[in-house]
């Protein structure tokens, strides 16, 4: 029986099909529903100008706002489906966040989605969902986006 479900969103259209199998999931199991997010640290793009760490700042919380924005809605989604869930904003390198939130929670499983890109786009963007199935503490489950 899974006590856990961890579902790592970027809150794109891929996340969101892999957040409606992890809330079934969730729901099937009794199991609490862990959502995290993983912010990019910022890189500001100032072409040869000085960024002062207030813009810096500014910048890094306007980011951080925008998902707490759009974890509350999925953590509303989660409550009103009936499912004991809370979410974790983290920052870093995405994959070795969610492999070290699993550790961390117990996770009894990983429901995420996959962009399913091919070729050359995966050679350049890679895939999260590859090197957290590699490394991942528990199974893995992935949903292609629509």
């Amino acid at each position: 029986m899974i006590r856990r479900v961890l579902h790592p969103t970027d809150f794109s259209r891929a996340s969101g099909a892999a957040f409606a199998r992890a809330l079934a999931e969730a729901r099937a199991n009794r199991a609490a529903l862990l959502l995290v997010h993983v912010l990019a640290p910022v890189i500001p793009m100032a072409g040869e100008g000085y960024v002062s760490p207030t813009v810096y700042e500014q910048m890094d919380a306007a980011g951080r706002a925008w998902a707490q924005k759009q974890m509350n809605r999925l953590l509303a989604r989660a409550r009103g489906a009936r499912v004991r869930a809370r979410g974790v904003l983290t920052s870093g390198v995405a994959h070795e966040q969610i492999v070290r939130a699993a550790r961390r929670q117990r996770a009894g499983v990983i429901v995420m989605g996959t962009h399913g890109r091919t070729g050359v786009a995966r050679f350049f963007l890679g895939s999260v969902a590859a090197r957290v199935t590699a490394t991942a503490p528990c199974p893995v489950l992935t949903v292609r986006g629509r």
